[in-house]
């Protein structure tokens, strides 16, 4: 809600981590920090939505695993990929926390990340930047 506040930046959420987003407190706790209080949904994003921040222009992949909510967001043009906690280098996301499943997360990769072309960058939530093709190749969890 800071970030909000300070940027009018929308906060935008998939449907399906509604439960993720009422267990805040508690998740803020897990790892030491203070709650976040009570957080705002501008609007949910799904399958195939479009997001903007000025001239960029994203499409929402909704790879459920990490969480049930779990989204890429791809820029076709820039063939650039957020991953978030769906892929990393030679690993993919937790599936051991609320909402996880380890069978969604590797369907999730398979028919809508690995759709992508070889070359498309990989921006993940950790760790250093992969490409679709690297990880095609090399991923362990991805054979």
């Amino acid at each position: 809600m800071k970030v909000r506040a300070a940027t009018g930046a929308p906060i935008l959420l998939n449907q399906n981590d509604q439960a993720l987003l009422k267990m805040l407190d508690q998740q803020a706790a897990w790892i030491g920090m203070a709650s976040p209080g009570k957080v705002d949904i501008d609007q949910s994003l799904g399958q195939a939505d479009k997001v903007k921040a000025g001239s960029l222009s994203a499409e929402v992949l909704h790879t459920p695993g990490h969480t049930e909510g779990s989204i890429c967001l791809y820029f076709a043009p820039e063939r650039k990929l957020i991953a978030g906690d769906t892929l990393f280098a030679g690993s993919i996301g937790r599936t051991d926390l609320p909402g996880g499943s380890f069978d969604k997360i590797i369907r999730s990769i398979h028919e809508k990340v690995l759709a992508l072309p070889d070359e498309t960058l990989v921006v993940p939530g950790h760790g250093p930047l992969t490409t679709i093709g690297e990880e095609r190749e090399s991923n362990p969890f991805l054979r």
